[in-house]
């Protein structure tokens, strides 16, 4: 039962998510801030190649995300004195960081005798509960065949909901992204806040970004993120900025990443350029759905300050 394309293709799905999942929830912190990030594919895509660079040096999947993780929020700190201190656009400032991440991991990616191009994986990625577990009848591949990094992708979730709900700082964050004004005039640093929510979504697409290609691709390929940046950053919309609706997102997309495995266990011949549109025309198809309709419109409403740089003297 274990060996079934449907169990199979439901814990590649799994995996497949883990760095939308992350990529994803870093925006929503960062948007509910009102900073808009677009350079997600970049921060990926800098995760990926020092992550991959660590792992290959450590041997461990642990570093190898963190370091990865902060090789984002480099990049997404140089996007926040952009936007938050120098009020630069957000639009232009995020797709800058698009084109400064993809040169760049691609001049780190080949550089250096032998370059990481032609480099292995050095990290082992194991699942993190025993076999007795794993081989449990249908959930045991599903629920307990993944490695550490894919359970603490929910804990993730469920740690931002309760702090952007529940506590004040979660609080202060979403009173910034929606009237920045009344927050400060309340005491709440703007800059601070801004500026510590972009690093926290650097961080998830860094880390995202060295999760794909430490424990999924398991090679350093120049552009290996294939967009995915943007596929999380639809994902923030589609989930109207809640971030247990960017975990199931994230699966759903994942499944869709995940779906030319999928068919190739089913022995179904389909092109591969074809697979890989197809999370990008979900996207557009599900944004449509969401548009044509005024109440899931309203629902799913932006922080009302998205993309709105602050100025104190300008109150």
């Amino acid at each position: 039962m274990n060996d079934s394309v449907l169990i199979l293709s439901i814990a590649s799905a799994i995996v497949a998510s883990t760095p939308i999942l992350f990529a994803a929830l870093g925006e929503i912190i960062t948007n509910r801030s009102g900073v808009m990030n677009l350079g997600i594919e970049g921060m990926m895509l800098v995760g990926a190649v020092i992550g991959f660079w660590a792992g290959n040096t450590t041997g461990s999947l642990m570093v190898a995300i963190i370091v990865g993780g902060f090789g984002g929020v480099a990049l997404a700190l140089v996007h926040a004195v952009l936007a938050v201190t120098l009020r630069v656009d957000q639009t232009v400032s995020g797709l800058s960081l698009v084109i400064v991440g993809s040169g760049f991991s691609s001049f780190i990616g080949t550089s250096g005798e032998p370059s990481l191009l032609s480099a292995r994986n050095g990290v082992e990625v194991t699942p993190l509960f025993p076999s007795a577990l794993r081989d449990l009848p249908a959930v045991g591949p599903i629920l307990f065949g993944h490695d550490l990094i894919v359970y603490l992708g929910v804990v993730a979730v469920i740690t931002a909901t309760y702090v952007l709900n529940r506590t004040s700082v979660g609080l202060a964050l979403r009173a910034v992204g929606e009237d920045p004004a009344s927050a400060d005039a309340a005491g709440i640093s703007v800059t601070k806040m801004r500026y510590l929510a972009t690093a926290i979504g650097g961080f998830g697409a860094g880390a995202g970004g060295a999760y794909l290609t430490v424990a999924i691709v398991g090679t350093w390929q120049n552009g290996l993120t294939a967009g995915i940046g943007w596929i999380a950053v639809a994902l923030v919309i589609l989930a109207g900025w809640r971030p247990w609706l960017a975990l199931i997102g994230a699966f759903a997309f994942g499944g869709l990443n995940g779906l030319g495995f999928t068919l190739q266990l089913a022995q179904v011949n389909v092109p591969s350029d074809f697979l890989k549109m197809m999370p990008f025309i979900a996207a557009y198809l599900v944004v449509i759905l969401v548009s044509a309709s005024p109440n899931r419109a309203r629902r799913l409403a932006a922080p009302a300050a998205l993309a709105q740089p602050y100025s104190r003297e300008a109150r």
